[in-house]
């Protein structure tokens, strides 16, 4: 993930013009970084090392999801609509 995307995305879901690492910056970044692993691994369908990296990412984003539900729940279901993330 580049510099620029990074910011893109930062700048979307912050509160504020300094917030880098509020509990919906993270999980939109995280995301992002899922979404281009995932197009990497399409392409390498073999790279074990990636599709476990890929896993832990889940994983982290999972519990800051679980985190943010606990305590904010309409920040969560902003964050869900945002990002596609449920059906």
């Amino acid at each position: 993930m580049q510099r620029d995307e990074k910011k893109k995305v930062m700048a979307q879901f912050a509160s504020n013009d300094k917030d880098t690492g509020s509990t919906e910056v993270q999980i939109a970044i995280f995301t992002a970084k899922i979404e281009n692993l995932k197009n990497h691994l399409k392409e390498h369908g073999k790279d074990n090392h990636s599709r476990r990296g890929i896993m832990l990412m889940v994983a982290k984003r999972r519990k800051l999801l679980n985190y943010l539900k606990k305590k904010n729940p309409e920040s969560y279901q902003n964050v869900l609509k945002e990002l596609n993330l449920r059906k």
